[in-house]
């Protein structure tokens, strides 16, 4: 796991790389072509929380409604949705899963563009979709996904920033932002702040994280990272639903990890942090500033859209660190298997 974490710089810089930026780009070009009227999104797990993150960034930038598909419908309940104006996305490391794969073929029978985002080209998935992205992390040795993960975050903004531009090719300056990822990846993961946290959480019997906006994915993410590698029970949820009622569960007994952002998502934690405060809890925040009362895992000031591919970062290393003080193993974490494979 410790390996697969300090591969995210080269991994971003790679797929940065004009080889894969521009197969990214011939398909966002694909997709803007046939202008698709809504956009629909499934995965399981970590890829899940790639996929939300993709769903803002599309209604965000494209301006177009976008959710996650309830595979079930299909696999379970045989629903076959009208999705003849819509393009698909199925969003998955291994591009094993069958019930993502059926989703893709039923969507795809119905008339819809189809399109994969995998580490596997040759998966099922990849196969049974009309358009595939590569996300080129190479072999992840840890069960518990990191560089997939953040691999599936840099492919699908580049993918739906090539889509706003039309004909897939970044605008410079999205270019020239990107390629400030790799170094700030590298500056974020040579901070030892998340580890020296893990011995603050030993004993944890629950935490909470939360986020709004473009960070409320990594605060389910770094929750499942959690709860998959030290077993301890992690609640994430958006500022906004923190303050209808889940509010009441904080304590000083009960740690929150917060996610601040620079932007409009972070500015409306402003609203959730001063709460947090009023019930003492123990609140960590991962951010670019100081925030009163809290202690602060740094990450760098950057557009809000890109703060996904930081500060999940930190959150890695915290779980990291916080299986091993708890006597765990991270890279067999048990009942976890590399492809889960669900109808």
């Amino acid at each position: 796991m410790a390996a697969d974490i300090a591969e995210q710089p080269a991994g971003y810089e790679r797929l940065l790389s004009a080889e894969h930026a521009g197969a990214i780009a011939r398909v966002a070009a694909a997709v803007a072509e046939r202008r698709p009227r809504h956009v629909v999104f499934t995965a399981r797990g970590t890829s899940d929380h790639a996929a939300l993150y993709a769903a803002y960034l599309t209604e965000i930038r494209l301006g177009l409604p976008a959710g996650l598909a309830s595979p079930s419908a299909i696999t379970l309940f045989g629903a076959r949705p009208d999705l003849s104006d819509a393009l698909v996305v199925g969003v998955s490391q291994s591009g094993g899963s069958p019930d993502l794969t059926e989703v893709l073929r039923t969507a795809r029978a119905s008339g819809a563009l189809t399109l994969a985002v995998t580490n596997a080209p040759d998966s099922p998935l990849a196969r049974a979709a009309e358009l595939s992205v590569d996300i080129a992390a190479g072999h992840e040795r840890a069960v518990a996904a990191t560089k997939t993960y953040t691999a599936e975050l840099l492919a699908l903004l580049m993918l739906v920033e090539g889509i706003r531009a039309g004909d897939g090719a970044l605008p410079a300056e999205e270019r020239a932002a990107l390629a400030e990822l790799p170094e700030l990846a590298a500056r974020t993961l040579a901070d030892a702040t998340a580890t020296q946290l893990a011995p603050r959480y030993r004993f944890a019997a629950q935490l909470v994280t939360t986020g709004r906006g473009y960070a409320y994915p990594t605060a389910r993410e770094a929750a499942l990272k959690l709860m998959e590698t030290s077993y301890l029970p992690a609640l994430a949820f958006s500022g906004a639903d923190l303050l209808h009622g889940p509010l009441a569960m904080t304590d000083p007994d009960v740690p929150v990890l917060a996610v601040v952002g620079s932007g409009p998502g972070g500015r409306s934690m402003g609203e959730v942090l001063p709460r947090l405060g009023e019930r003492r809890a123990d609140v960590v925040v991962v951010g670019s500033a100081d925030v009163a009362g809290a202690t602060r895992i740094a990450v760098p000031d950057v557009d809000e859209r890109y703060a996904p591919l930081l500060d999940i970062l930190p959150l890695q290393r915290l779980a990291l660190a916080l299986a091993l003080a708890r006597g765990e193993n991270p890279d067999a974490p048990r009942g976890l298997k590399k492809v889960t494979a669900t109808m």
